[in-house]
C-alpha cells in the first residue's frame, strides 16, 4: 500500500486542443499534487483506448511541469461507484493483481502432506456474510455424556499451501491483510487459494487446522489441536441463521443440532465475557449491494445480531486457547495486544458521559491503568443498557467509548487484551485474510507436531509493526471506499426530502450526522443561521449563545442534503 505521489487517478478533460488529466482525489494538505498547474499536464488517451470523460490511472514521467503523463490503464467512468472505488484503491497503492509467477505457484499448490485427523463424518457448517467468497472457519458441535459440549472450530489450513519463504508467502507478507471494499476485495492470497483451495466451501474436502474444545458452560475444560480433513455440509449466512433463531425457518439435518449446541455455548461465553467486564459496543457496518454495471443498488446497515455474536464468541474462545498453548510453551508468535487505557482518557470519558446525563460508575480517587480497563468495560455495559432503554445515542455513545481506548496491535510480547479482559489473545481464525493468523498457525503446528517450522523469533517484532501498519492502512481505505459508496447511494435519492438522523460527532465547525439507512454527513455551523454556536469543553454539546439552544451527541435531528462530493466521500447537510 505504498502510494506514489507521481501516480494518481484522474478524469480526462478537453482544454482547447489538448486532453488533460484532472486529479480525481484531493491530496493531503490541500497541495493537490502536480496537477494544480491546470492545462500543463497533457496526456495521449489513444494508447489506453481512453476518451474524454474517462476515469484513468496516470503516472508522470520526467518533469512534473510542462511534461506529459502516461495513462497506465483506463479504469472506467467517474459516475460509476465501482470505478471510483477502483481508482481509490489504485491511488492508495494497492496492486489490484498478482504477479503471474505468484499466481502460478498458487495454482500449482497441492497442500503439504501431513498426518491429519479425518473429521469428514462430523456435521459441519459455515456462517458468513451473504456475499462472502473466502470461508476461513467452520463449526461442528456435539453433546457430551456429562452434559457439556464439544465444539470443533475448523480453520482453513493455509500453511499447508503456503510454505514459509515461498513466492506466495512473501507476497502475502507484503500485503499482510485483505482489503474489503463495496463490491470488491484486494485479497492477501491469490484467488486460486483464497476463493478455492483454502476456502471451506460446502460439499468439498478441505484441509483444516482444528481446535477441539470441551466446554462446561463457558469454561473450557479441555483443548486439543490437530491438522484435519473436513467437509462442510452447509454454507449458512447471517440472515438465514437469524431467521432460524427467530423460528421463521426450519434448520435441516445433519447440522440442525450442532447449530443449536453452538448457540447454547455462544450464549454461555457471552454471559461470561459480560461478567468479566468485556467491552459491549453496538456496531452497525454498512452493507452495499452493487449491480452488474457497478452502481450502488442498495445500502443497509448490517447490525450485529445473534448469528454474528455466535461466530464471534466461538472464534474468541479458539483464539484464547491457541494463545494459551503458545504462551505456555514459550513459542514465538504474534499476539493481538490491546493495552489498558490511559486513566486520564477514561476520566474524560466519564466527564463526557456525565455532560450528556448518562449514568456512569463512581471513579476512585487515583485510577490505575488496570482499574481504568475494568472501568471502561463496565461503562460500555451501562451505556449499552442506557441506549436500549432510551433509544438514544446508538451510534454516538459507542464512538465515545472507542475513542477512549488504545489501538490494538500485533506484537511478539503478550501484554493481554484489555477489551476482551483476556490475559492472552492471538488471531488464529482468519489466515486467508490476515498474515498474523498464518504466523500463529505455523507456531501452533510446530507445537503440536504438525510439521511446520517454528517462526523466526528475531523477525517477529518488525513483522508485528508491519502488520499493524498494513491493518491501519487497510481500515483507512475501507472507510474511504464506504464513504464513496454512500455518496453514490445517496445521489440516487430525492434531493428534496427531509431525513431523520442522529448527531454522532461534534467539532467546533459543526455536527456529524448519521441519517437514513446508513448515510452520513456534516452539518456546518456556518449554515445554522440565526445563532452563534460554541462547543463545550467535553466536546459533547454545541450551545447556541443567542438562543440558548443545544445540540448534543446522540440527539435526534432532521436534515436535508445540501451537496454531495463522491470522490471526497463528503456530504454537506442543512437543517431540515
Amino acid at each position: 500500500m505504498n502510494a506514489s505521489p507521481d501516480a494518481f487517478a484522474a478524469v480526462l478533460e478537453r482544454r482547447g486542443r489538448f486532453i488533460v488529466a484532472r486529479e480525481l482525489f484531493p491530496r493531503a494538505g490541500g497541495s493537490g499534487g502536480p496537477l494544480r498547474s491546470r492545462g500543463q499536464l497533457t496526456v495521449d488517451p489513444s494508447r489506453a483506448r481512453a476518451r474524454e470523460g474517462d476515469l484513468v490511472f496516470v503516472r508522470i514521467g520526467g518533469s512534473k511541469r510542462g511534461g506529459r503523463a502516461q495513462i497506465e490503464r483506463r479504469i472506467g467512468r467517474p459516475d460509476v461507484a465501482r470505478d471510483v472505488i477502483e481508482a481509490l484503491m489504485l491511488e492508495r497503492g494497492l496492486r489490484r493483481r498478482f504477479d503471474p509467477t505468484v499466481e502460478r505457484e498458487a495454482r500449482e499448490a497441492r497442500g503439504a502432506a501431513a498426518e491429519r485427523a479425518d473429521l469428514r463424518h462430523l456435521p459441519t457448517f459455515t456462517i458468513d456474510p451473504t456475499r462472502a467468497r473466502d470461508y476461513d472457519d467452520a463449526i461442528s458441535a456435539q453433546a457430551l455424556p456429562d452434559g457439556g459440549t464439544r465444539v470443533w472450530v475448523h480453520i482453513a489450513d493455509v500453511a499447508a499451501f503456503v510454505p514459509q519463504g515461498s513466492l506466495v508467502d512473501r507476497e502475502a507478507r507484503r500485503r499482510a491483510t485483505s482489503v474489503y471494499v463495496p463490491g470488491g476485495v484486494e485479497p492477501m492470497l491469490p484467488p486460486a487459494l483464497s476463493n478455492e483451495k483454502c476456502s471451506l466451501v460446502p460439499g468439498q474436502e478441505r484441509l483444516a487446522v482444528t481446535a477441539e474444545m470441551d466446554l462446561d458452560g463457558a469454561r473450557v475444560t479441555r483443548a486439543a489441536f490437530t491438522r484435519s480433513l473436513i467437509r462442510s455440509d452447509e454454507r449458512l449466512d447471517y440472515d438465514r441463521v437469524d431467521r432460524i433463531f427467530a423460528g421463521s425457518e426450519t434448520p435441516q439435518d445433519p447440522w440442525a443440532e450442532p447449530l443449536a449446541l453452538a448457540r447454547k455455548v455462544a450464549r454461555a461465553l457471552a454471559a461470561e465475557r459480560a461478567r468479566r467486564g468485556g467491552l459491549e459496543i453496538a456496531s452497525a457496518e454498512p452493507d452495499f449491494e452493487l449491480d452488474r454495471s457497478g452502481h450502488v443498488r442498495r445500502l443497509r446497515l448490517g447490525e450485529q445480531t445473534e448469528s454474528h455474536r455466535l461466530i464471534e464468541h466461538l472464534m474468541i474462545a479458539a483464539n484464547e486457547q491457541v494463545a494459551k498453548v503458545l504462551e505456555e510453551r514459550s513459542l514465538p508468535t504474534l499476539y493481538r495486544v490491546h493495552e489498558q487505557p490511559d486513566p486520564a482518557r477514561v476520566e474524560r470519558l466519564v466527564a463526557q458521559l456525565a455532560s450528556l446525563e448518562i449514568p456512569t460508575p463512581p471513579l476512585p480517587e487515583h485510577l490505575s491503568p488496570s482499574e481504568a480497563g475494568e472501568l471502561v468495560g463496565n461503562i460500555s455495559q451501562l451505556v449499552e443498557s442506557y441506549v436500549r432503554r432510551s433509544g438514544r445515542g446508538r451510534l454516538a455513545f459507542g464512538s465515545l467509548i472507542l475513542r477512549s481506548l488504545k489501538q490494538a496491535y500485533y506484537s511478539p510480547r503478550n501484554l493481554g487484551h484489555a477489551g476482551l479482559r483476556s490475559p492472552r489473545y492471538c488471531h488464529f481464525t482468519s489466515p486467508i485474510r490476515r498474515y498474523p493468523d498464518l504466523v500463529c498457525h505455523r507456531s501452533l503446528l510446530a507445537a503440536v507436531g504438525g510439521g511446520e517450522p517454528v517462526p523466526d523469533r528475531g523477525a517477529l517484532a518488525e513483522l508485528g509493526e508491519w502488520a499493524s501498519m498494513r491493518e491501519r492502512d487497510a481500515a483507512d481505505i475501507e472507510r474511504a471506499a464506504d464513504d464513496i459508496a454512500r455518496c453514490f447511494a445517496l445521489a440516487r435519492e430525492s434531493r428534496e426530502r427531509s431525513w431523520e438522523g442522529e448527531v454522532t460527532g461534534l467539532i467546533g465547525a459543526g455536527a456529524f450526522v448519521s441519517f437514513g439507512e446508513g448515510y452520513e454527513g456534516m452539518l456546518p455551523v456556518r449554515r445554522m443561521r440565526g445563532d452563534w454556536w460554541e462547543l463545550n469543553e467535553e466536546g459533547t454539546v454545541l450551545h447556541g449563545t443567542h438562543s440558548g439552544g443545544t445540540m448534543r451527541l446522540g440527539d435526534p435531528i432532521s436534515v436535508v442534503v445540501h451537496s454531495i462530493d463522491a470522490p471526497r466521500g463528503r456530504v454537506d447537510l442543512d437543517l431540515g
